[in-house]
């Protein structure tokens, strides 16, 4: 239950779906008292993480007379997470703020960490405004899980294949291995810890990324590119983009295309130029290959793409000059190296792997 009695007021930030799917259980196992809070509901979707949204939360603190003294709780997923914790890091130079993460994806990654921020630029830069803030808590509650579709597990499982990666074979393997339909064990629960404990320790370590926590950006500068991408031609009306019939369906019901899935494909891309470049074992790039497809389907790009993407990773916030490009490859399972520089011509022979799959 949370001490809410040092607040002056409370505030509650959440989105559409999970309004509906959601808040009965958040009040139910966590808050325990109903209608305390007033509550903002955005619209959801990866398309909505944006600046004109902030705005929103700003205007909605202002307009209910909230001081340094009140409290914002973000119930959702990582753009929820993301977003509430950017606009109260800023509001009055920064209220409280407690992250209830909903999503698989926000347990693992965007609800840990003190990443907050937005997209912007035209197209839409994934995180390229946002600052450091540490909530005053992250509260876990298992209870949301049975509420997400199965491509919501999934893409947040793609961050724990990231973490595992980083680790050691072992943790992978555990991970390659697992029946992704076991989501509600105690097994599924310990994996989920073990993932959350590991961002957490890294995090410990170098809060503001500037060495060692820049490891957990493996398979996130082509995943980013490819996302933005994506989100960008979902806004054409001449888009037509043809996927297989069982991501169709699966992705039927989204707004934009899961963080989590580009992600994966970003892990196979970054294992392809690992090996090009660290010698990570081919063996290591067929079984992550194999179980992308398995699970989460070919990449949705083709070569016309190459150029959009790579201009996308021109931007990436990684780069330390203008003009280079810069990923977290693997040398091997458990052994990251960080600031490795990529050209064109490797960046589009990976895609070129990623597309042939």
């Amino acid at each position: 239950m949370l001490d809410l009695s040092k607040y002056d007021r409370v505030f509650l930030l959440t989105d559409e779906q999970v309004a509906a799917s959601c808040l009965p259980v958040f009040y139910s196992t966590i808050m325990h008292q109903p209608c305390m809070a007033d509550q903002l509901i955005l619209p959801s979707g990866e398309q909505h993480k944006t600046l004109a949204s902030v705005q929103r939360i700003w205007d909605f603190l202002l307009e209910n007379h909230a001081t340094r003294s009140s409290l914002l709780i973000n119930l959702g997923g990582g753009v929820i997470c993301d977003l509430g914790g950017f606009a109260a890091a800023t509001y009055m130079r920064g209220i409280a703020f407690i992250n209830v993460p909903t999503t698989l994806l926000a347990m693992v990654d965007a609800a840990a960490g003190g990443k907050t921020g937005f997209d912007y630029g035209s197209p839409l830069i994934k995180n390229s405004i946002g600052l450091f803030a540490e909530p005053v808590a992250t509260i876990y509650e298992p209870a949301f899980l049975a509420t997400l579709p199965p491509e919501q597990l999934l893409s947040g499982y793609a961050e724990m294949i990231k973490h595992a990666a980083l680790q050691s074979p072992q943790a992978l393997a555990e991970l390659l291995n697992h029946d992704l339909r076991d989501h509600s064990s105690q097994v599924f629960g310990e994996l989920i810890n073990r993932s959350v404990a590991f961002k957490q320790s890294i995090v410990e370590q170098d809060l503001h990324d500037h060495g060692l926590r820049q490891i957990l950006n493996f398979g996130h500068t082509v995943g980013h590119a490819i996302e933005a991408l994506m989100l960008e031609k979902s806004k054409l009306p001449t888009f037509n983009f043809q996927l297989s019939t069982t991501l169709n369906s699966q992705l039927s019901t989204l707004n934009s295309f899961p963080h989590g899935y580009c992600v994966m494909y970003g892990i196979v891309a970054e294992a392809y130029l690992s090996h090009l470049i660290c010698g990570l074992p081919a063996e290591v790039v067929s079984t992550l290959s194999r179980f992308m497809l398995e699970n989460y389907g070919a990449a949705p790009i083709t070569c016309s793409d190459y150029d959009a993407l790579l201009a996308l990773m021109q931007h990436d916030k990684k780069n330390k000059e203008q003009g280079t490009i810069v990923c977290t490859l693997l040398r091997s399972i458990g052994q990251p190296l960080v600031g490795q520089t990529v050209t064109p011509a490797q960046l589009r022979e990976a895609l070129e792997y990623l597309c042939s799959l």
